[in-house]
């Protein structure tokens, strides 16, 4: 008994650790050793083992059009194990492998109890928070002084401190280094398809935006058997790769004089059954709404609009049985829904390596962000410890 107290107090001491800190904003992460502190009640620490870098954290990196929290660590797609846990967390124990999820499932609000929503009131994703919810404290600092915590995760960091309503436990056979994509990206794209538009086998689907979101888009599409996958981007060098993701047709706006909508309801005898948009673009989102077929057509919007843009459409569209959508993370509950995602990859019904089209070390993480920022490959894998 008094070796298990020896034990328990050890892990609840503060870890120095690696971690790559954002001091300012669009300047190159530095490589820092970072003091870690023990979980308070309702967390969990967690070693990192693998990470990846998504839009969202080059977007918050350059904090051109948002509130700037510096200096802080960035990172949220990843995967790891835990180490120890704080007060009051009877789910997870030291040895669990686990995905953060920048936002949470709390299981007791309004949103986690509804079988439609998956915004919890406790845990919605807050990206101006920069510290804890239990006591409004960082749990990371260097020389005692607090760096700033980011979307509840901050996972460019060997170890992190998380909200336990924030993790997906997993099966621990499934690779962390593939199945740590599954955290953001990968899954709002899938569940946008698989959750919310729902297209039927032999059907039509429209995708607007062919990177790793809007892929993943398609990948929910080719999984639900849809018989004809539209994609629709102004970059043509991305149309052969999108072909591995189950996309059959390709249009691009530029190609055409007419409104894209107008191009792919003449494609398709009056329309497709369903599209997804995932660019963000008020100009994609409404044509991605104005493409779908009347009496039936869904069109779901995942792209997140400039604060100030307005969605403008005839309400005739709406009156003439088009239904239009939003969705946040694919509907997707963190902790109830993302292991069963990731049992999809484990019985190969989900393909995950394609997305993946390099790897750096730990050490070369600004790699990753110069790949981000000149457009090649989808998800960077980020190996820790190296």
């Amino acid at each position: 008994m008094q070796r298990r107290k020896s034990l328990v107090r050890c892990l609840m001491m503060s870890v120095n650790v690696t971690a790559a800190v954002a001091w300012e904003a669009g300047k190159p992460l530095v490589i820092e050793e970072v003091e870690v502190a023990p979980p308070q009640k309702m967390e969990v620490r967690i070693k990192i083992l693998f990470t990846s870098l998504c839009h969202t954290d080059v977007y918050f990196w350059e904090a051109k059009g948002q509130n700037p929290v510096f200096p802080r660590i960035l990172g949220h797609e990843a995967g790891g194990v835990v180490e120890s846990v704080g007060e009051g967390v009877t789910e997870l124990q030291p040895g669990d492998h686990v995905l953060p999820v920048f936002t949470g499932e709390c299981k007791e609000c309004a949103h986690c109890k509804s079988e439609e929503s998956n915004m919890c009131d406790l845990l919605r994703i807050n990206t101006d928070r920069g510290v804890m919810i239990h006591d409004q404290k960082s749990r990371f600092s260097i020389n005692g002084k607090p760096i700033f915590h980011f979307v509840g995760t901050s996972t460019f960091s060997e170890y992190t401190v998380v909200h336990v309503g924030c993790l997906a436990k997993i099966n621990p056979l499934a690779p962390l280094d593939k199945v740590c994509v599954l955290s953001c990206g990968i899954s709002t794209g899938l569940g946008a398809t698989l959750n919310v538009a729902k297209p039927k086998k032999g059907s039509s689907v429209a995708i607007f935006g062919l990177g790793a979101v809007g892929l993943a888009a398609a990948e929910g599409a080719r999984i639900a058997g849809a018989s004809r996958i539209i994609g629709v981007d102004l970059n043509a060098n991305r149309f052969e790769l999108a072909k591995k993701f189950g996309v059959t047709e390709f249009v691009n706006p530029k190609d055409y004089k007419k409104p894209v909508q107008e191009v792919i309801a003449e494609m398709t005898n009056g329309g497709v059954d369903r599209s997804v948009e995932c660019t963000g673009h008020i100009d994609a989102m409404i044509s991605a709404f104005e493409c779908v077929h009347d009496g039936w057509g869904v069109a779901v919007l995942v792209g997140v609009p400039h604060k100030d843009a307005v969605f403008k459409t005839s309400p005739l569209n709406l009156l003439n049985e088009r239904t239009l959508k939003g969705t946040f993370f694919g509907n997707y509950k963190p902790r109830s829904d993302i292991p069963s995602v990731v049992e999809k990859y484990m019985n190969k019904e989900l393909e995950l390596e394609k997305f993946i089209t390099h790897e750096v070390p730990f050490s070369e993480i600004n790699k990753a962000f110069d790949l981000m920022l000149k457009g090649e490959g989808l998800r960077c894998i980020i190996r820790m410890g190296e």
